[in-house]
């Protein structure tokens, strides 16, 4: 898909491309899709592991993810179930902070990202170092509540919403790509919203 020309509907968005996405449809609401697991998650059991080619393996408890740099930032939310939910105010530590904390060695090119409920999801290590991808504890101001993905989730504005899992558990870096859960089904392993690109 790489140098096909992004589609979508209404004005630009800070990347340069249309708000709404081709196949979108704009909703106030924001609905809940999961495996048909919700875990017994909070701040007091969540905690993240961050592992694989980095030069310190990492695990972090709730106090010592607040310590890290906290960004805040609106983006959109796309998922493949055509629906966007437009305008996000969240707040949250950039994955770039996370992978400049452990250090990630030169020979990662790709994170594999489990979450505490069996999901798993992969994506390129350029595409979550972007500066918009971030794992998120707040969503309007508001605690990220636990149907969503809280205590923590991680968002992908700039792909489909299920390269961010929700309830993250661990962060993997590889030098070699493995299919997440919907990708081993059939989804598309790029997720390109602007390109229409949800299945393989």
């Amino acid at each position: 898909v790489s140098g096909e020309i992004p589609q979508g509907d209404g004005e630009l968005n800070r990347d340069g491309n249309p708000k709404v996405p081709p196949g979108q449809r704009v909703v106030e609401t924001w609905p809940v899709l999961d495996l048909g697991v919700t875990p017994e998650l909070d701040e007091f059991s969540w905690n993240l592991t961050v592992s694989g080619l980095v030069k310190t393996v990492k695990t972090f408890d709730w106090e010592e993810f607040l310590k890290l740099p906290q960004t805040t930032d609106i983006s959109d939310f796309h998922c493949v179930t055509t629906w966007s939910r437009l305008n996000n105010n969240w707040k949250g530590v950039k994955f770039s902070d996370i992978a400049a904390h452990c250090e990630v060695l030169p020979s990662a090119k790709f994170v594999y990202v489990k979450a505490w409920d069996g999901y798993s999801t992969n994506l390129p290590l350029e595409e979550a170092m972007k500066y918009d991808v971030l794992l998120v504890h707040e969503w309007e101001n508001e605690p990220l509540m636990r149907e969503h993905g809280g205590p923590v989730r991680m968002i992908t504005p700039q792909l489909y919403a299920w390269k961010g899992a929700k309830w993250i558990g661990e962060i993997i870096f590889r030098d070699s790509d493995e299919l997440g859960f919907w990708e081993k089904r059939g989804y598309s392993n790029t997720a390109e919203p602007w390109l229409n690109d949800r299945y393989c």
